[in-house]
C-alpha cells in the first residue's frame, strides 16, 4: 500500500466507491478480534481487541460515519467493548446478516451504495455482497475474499478495522486533517 511515514495510497476507483459511505457495518470475530476465543476454567470467554481498530471507529464516527456491529454470537465482552467505543447499534445472535443489515439501513434511511459491510467468513458473505462496498480480510475465508470489493493489507484483529476507518476518512477527504490534529501546535 505504502511505505512507513506515507499516507496510504488506495486505487481511486476504490476511494470513489468509499466516498459515499454513510454507515460502516462489522463483523466482531476474525476482524474486531482475530477470530480465536479463549476459555478460562471457568468457562468465561477471552478475546481481544485492537487499540489502533478503536481509534479509528472514534474518528470515522466524528467525520460522520454511523457504525454498527452485527455478529452472529453473543458476548458480555464485545458488548463491553461496542459500549466503550460509542456504539450505537450492535446486534447480536443474529445469524442472517445480510437481513440484520437490511433491516438496520432501513431503520437508519441509508441505501446500499452508502453502506460498507466488513466480515471474514461465511455468515458473512450475502452482507458483504449486499452493501455498496464489500469488505474482508486476508486472514477471512477465500470465497469470502474472492466476492468482496477490497481485502485489507492487515489482519482482523490486528489494525484491519484501522486501514478501512483510514480509507473512509481519505476517500470523504478529511484523513490528512484528521492526522494533523495529532501533531498538536508546536509542530
Amino acid at each position: 500500500m505504502s511505505s512507513p511515514g506515507t499516507l496510504p495510497h488506495w486505487p481511486q476507483a476504490l476511494l470513489h466507491q468509499a466516498a459515499d459511505i454513510q454507515l460502516l457495518a462489522l463483523d466482531v470475530d476474525g476482524v474486531l478480534s482475530d477470530g480465536t476465543l479463549y476459555f478460562t476454567a471457568n468457562g468465561d470467554e477471552i478475546k481481544g481487541f485492537n487499540i489502533l481498530d478503536g481509534q479509528g471507529l472514534k474518528q470515522v464516527m466524528k467525520a460522520g460515519v454511523t457504525v454498527a456491529v452485527i455478529t452472529g454470537r453473543r458476548s458480555p465482552l464485545t458488548e463491553k467493548r461496542i459500549a466503550d467505543l460509542g456504539i450505537r447499534h450492535l446486534i447480536q445472535g443474529r445469524e442472517d446478516k445480510r437481513v440484520a443489515l437490511q433491516e438496520l439501513s432501513e431503520q437508519l434511511g441509508i441505501r446500499g451504495p452508502q453502506i460498507a459491510y466488513m466480515g471474514d467468513d461465511l455468515p458473512d458473505l450475502a452482507a458483504i455482497c449486499m452493501a455498496g462496498l464489500g469488505i474482508t480480510v486476508p486472514n477471512g475465508h477465500w470465497f469470502v475474499r474472492r466476492h468482496a470489493d477490497y481485502c485489507t493489507e492487515n489482519a482482523g484483529g490486528q489494525g484491519a478495522v484501522r486501514e478501512v476507518c483510514d480509507l473512509l476518512l481519505a476517500a470523504k477527504g478529511c484523513l490528512q486533517q484528521t492526522l494533523e490534529k495529532y501533531l498538536g501546535e508546536s509542530e
